[in-house]
């Protein structure tokens, strides 16, 4: 069983996500509800839970106000909010799990049973670091929790020079660390990271035009990075490549 405590300050919202876990979600013990920050804060000293649903959106403290004031943050995170596209950005940025208001069942139980599989809160508190320095910001993201088989890596996304794809995982190649295998599709990082920034130029690669070397002419063309990699471009993607980077 996964302990659990809800906060929210809607009723009707506290009411609905414990019925649809009792429902949906049997492996997860709900041991209270708190409609404040301050609440919530004196229940997960009391129950010390696994899992916390937190609002992020309640008048007097907000979630991450909240979250501040603890200290010891031992804890999964699944954020709840109605529609704020910054912060869900910074939220995914941070690699944690958000459900949007009304609650999809179908999101609920896979965020539950990715919690289940994680054998660790170790990285909570790195995660809720990223997650701050990104909302400190007030632009798009800069810092990015990379998951991996042993768990999270953290880095800044400039430090980033181009991703390949290997099966349901990506290679991420970087200017100061050895590459890595991250355990996301390269379709994840594509819907993650700042287009204005990232391009895609096959369905393998992603490149940081930031660290484009040359272009190299042909059917549909090769990218030498900076660290010296090739990465082709396909013929579909050429038009659009050029157009990007002002040819």
């Amino acid at each position: 069983m996964l302990s659990a405590i809800i906060i929210d300050d809607e009723q009707k919202g506290r009411l609905a996500l414990r019925q649809k876990l009792q429902d949906y979600c049997p492996m997860v013990q709900v041991m209270g509800e708190a409609s404040d920050g301050a609440e919530g804060i004196l229940l997960i000293e009391k129950y010390k839970p696994q899992i916390i649903f937190l609002d992020i959106e309640m008048p007097r403290m907000d979630g991450f106000e909240m979250l501040r004031q603890i200290n010891n943050r031992d804890f999964h995170i699944v954020f709840t909010t109605a529609y704020d596209q910054y912060a869900i950005q910074a939220i995914k940025y941070a690699a944690f799990d958000y459900l949007l208001k009304p609650i999809d069942i179908e999101e609920l139980k896979s965020a539950v049973e990715r919690i289940s599989q994680q054998t660790t809160t170790h990285f909570t508190q790195k995660k809720l670091e990223t997650l701050e320095a990104n909302l400190l910001s007030r632009q798009t993201p800069k810092k990015l929790a990379i998951p991996t088989l042993e768990g999270f890596l953290f880095f800044d996304i400039s430090h980033i020079i181009h991703l390949e794809a290997q099966s349901n995982y990506t290679e991420i190649y970087f200017t100061d660390h050895p590459k890595l295998v991250a355990s996301r599709t390269l379709k994840d990082f594509e819907d993650l990271l700042p287009s204005e920034t990232f391009f895609r130029p096959h369905h393998s690669h992603i490149i940081n035009l930031n660290y484009i070397k040359r272009y190299i002419k042909g059917d549909g063309g090769q990218i030498e990075m900076q660290n010296g990699n090739f990465v082709t471009v396909a013929r579909r993607k050429k038009d659009e490549f050029l157009k990007t980077i002002g040819h």
